[in-house]
């Protein structure tokens, strides 16, 4: 069996030689960036059809297709916490806005937590009145109330 962190890497490199966008690979297999991209690095469970258009994108090996359709471990493949600075910066927006965005969304909605099983999540690029680049990033969770019993 391969392992997943080695058909990671594999994957990874067939995309940066076949120049591959994200949104190229969202677009083949009728998904978004994200999501895609989220299936590659072993964090997703592909379906059949998925999995087909992935290997054949790709030029991957058949065995490929079992493992993109494999139930994933969703084990982060970066240390904790984060030491890319890019990731870092996700991890500190929470650590900073988490208690801000928590009071907010009570508000508005009670007591419960965003699913981050049934998210979506989209990156998104636009520039500000002066020109500069900006990025923005939505996740789109059912909110899930806390039982009362």
């Amino acid at each position: 069996m391969l392992d997943k962190s080695k058909a990671r890497e594999f994957m990874l490199e067939r995309k940066r030689e076949k120049k591959l966008s994200w949104e190229e690979i969202g677009k083949a297999i009728g998904r978004n960036p994200v999501y895609a991209a989220m299936l590659l690095y072993g964090y997703g469970q592909a379906t059949e059809e998925e999995a087909e258009k992935i290997v054949k994108l790709l030029e991957l090996p058949p065995e490929y297709k079992d493992i993109l359709m494999e139930v994933p471990m969703r084990t982060p493949a970066q240390p904790w916490p984060p030491t890319d600075p890019f990731i870092y910066r996700l991890y500190e927006a929470v650590l900073l806005y988490g208690p801000a965005i928590k009071d907010v969304a009570h508000e508005m909605f009670g007591d419960g937590i965003m699913s981050m099983i049934d998210v979506m999540i989209d990156v998104d690029k636009t520039k500000d009145e002066k020109g500069n680049e900006r990025m923005i990033l939505k996740f789109n969770g059912k909110w899930l109330k806390y039982a009362k019993w």
